[in-house]
């Protein structure tokens, strides 16, 4: 596994989103209103919509397209219906700096 450097924790507006591409896809980095920082997949299990266009409100994303609540640390669907998104460790260093754990051997794919 390696920490990948992705940018800076004021790259992301409160309860915000942005994006990186990784060699496992599109990952939506999320910032909460309380400055925590999680890191999924962005799409949605059920329409695979852009979760880094949702509402952010606690540790939880809403879905644009049909609203479907993601947990930020789990990434299991909230409510009625079932699903889950793949989730990334994600950590903001001492001055800012956010950093994604990626598996090596995604990285090695990449890199071919």
């Amino acid at each position: 596994m390696s920490w990948i450097a992705i940018g800076r924790l004021d790259d992301i507006p409160r309860r915000g989103a942005r994006c990186v591409q990784s060699p496992l896809g599109r990952i939506a980095v999320f910032r909460t209103v309380d400055d925590r920082v999680f890191a999924t997949e962005d799409r949605c299990p059920h329409k695979g919509g852009p979760l880094s266009q949702g509402i952010v409100h606690g540790g939880a994303v809403t879905c644009p397209l049909h609203s479907q609540v993601i947990a930020l640390d789990t990434g299991l669907v909230q409510g009625p219906d079932e699903g889950r998104v793949q989730t990334f460790p994600v950590r903001v260093g001492a001055d800012g700096a956010l950093e994604l754990l990626l598996e090596t051997q995604a990285l090695a794919v990449a890199a071919e």
